[in-house]
Formats: C-alpha cells, sequence, structure tokens
C-alpha cells in the first residue's frame, strides 16, 4: 500500500473540504467525493455537465456499512454478490444519510462493495462512502483507461490520483442490478 499512499492522503485532503478527484476504481477511472456532501455532490454534477436527476453511483468499502445508509437492506443481495465474478452495483431502495442530491427520486441508490486495494483503502481510511461516477462529460464514452480521460475532467478536478495511470489494460463499467423489494433481482446493464 505504500505505493499509493501519498495519493491516499491527498485524496482524503481534497474530499475532507469538499473538493473533488480523479482516482482509478475497480472497473474504469471515476471522479469521486464525499457522497455525503451535497455541495461537493453538485460540483461533479457540473463537471460532467450532467442533470441532477441522473443519479450516480457510491462506493462503499464493506458490506457491513450498507445498513449505515439503506434502511432494511435484504441480506440475500450479499450472498448473490459472492457469486459474480464482474464487479456489481447493486440499486438499493430507502436510501439514507446521504447527500440529497445522490438519491434518486424514488428514493434508490446505486452501491458497489470494492475490491480493488486502492479503493478499499481509500474508503476505509475516509470512513465514509464515496461517489464514483465515469471520468466523462456527460453523453461521452467512458474512459477504458487514465490516457483516454478528457482534458476538461482533468482539468475540473480538485486532485488526480497518480496510482495506475501508465495502466493500459482496458476496463469497463460495473454490472448493475436491482434487488427488488419482493427479493427479485432484474438486470439493468450486464
Amino acid at each position: 500500500m505504500v505505493e499509493f499512499e501519498n495519493d491516499i492522503q491527498e485524496c482524503l485532503k481534497v474530499m475532507n473540504q469538499g473538493g473533488i478527484v480523479l482516482y482509478p476504481t475497480d472497473t474504469i477511472w471515476g471522479i469521486g467525493c464525499d457522497a455525503t456532501n451535497e455541495a461537493a455532490v453538485a460540483k461533479i454534477y457540473a463537471l460532467k455537465q450532467r442533470a441532477d436527476e441522473k443519479s450516480m453511483i457510491i462506493l462503499m468499502a464493506d458490506e457491513k456499512d450498507i445498513e449505515n445508509y439503506i434502511d432494511n437492506p435484504n441480506s440475500q443481495v450479499f450472498e448473490f454478490l459472492k457469486t459474480v465474478i464482474k464487479p456489481t452495483t447493486v440499486i438499493y431502495q430507502h436510501a439514507k444519510a446521504l447527500a440529497q442530491n445522490l438519491i434518486n427520486a424514488n428514493g434508490s441508490i446505486a452501491i458497489r462493495i470494492v475490491n480493488d486495494p486502492f479503493c478499499k483503502h481509500l474508503i476505509q481510511e475516509f470512513k465514509k462512502p464515496i461517489v464514483s461516477t465515469s471520468a466523462n462529460v456527460s453523453g461521452n464514452a467512458s474512459p477504458a483507461f487514465f490516457a483516454e480521460v478528457d482534458d476538461i475532467i482533468k482539468n475540473g478536478v480538485d486532485f488526480i490520483v497518480q496510482h495506475r495511470q501508465n495502466d493500459f489494460t482496458a476496463s469497463s463499467p460495473s454490472a448493475i442490478v436491482i434487488w427488488n423489494e419482493d427479493g427479485l433481482l432484474t438486470t439493468i446493464r450486464p
């Protein structure tokens, strides 16, 4: 973890001050901030030129943290997540204790539990969930690796993580599923 400790510390400093960061996730490069800070979330919407009604994903380090941000999560979802190989984002109902401009109008929020060492360490140190939205202007293609991130995004964030900038392994967004209150699973993005 020494290899990215400076990045972690700088991200913590920026996010604690309400700033936004450009960082590698367990999928594609993302723009992130404190998921409980409405002003920071608004900065991301503005940078991406994205309407606020299009909610964003948040990342957490551990499934036990979900109950702090979701009322009565269905425990079956955690069993399902143990069976998937691809990083998978789950849309949960009854979001709470998050920035209001992150929560969908129907009260839902998209959450992914990360396994990536950098993301996991960052979130554990931050002690709160962080936003993860693709590092692109809304409507443009998501970057498969750092070199594809648009200069508009690079120039619009408060800090750019150095870790994995030279990794040219193409990546893709997570799968997205909805776990309905009746226990049915619906795939939104495979």
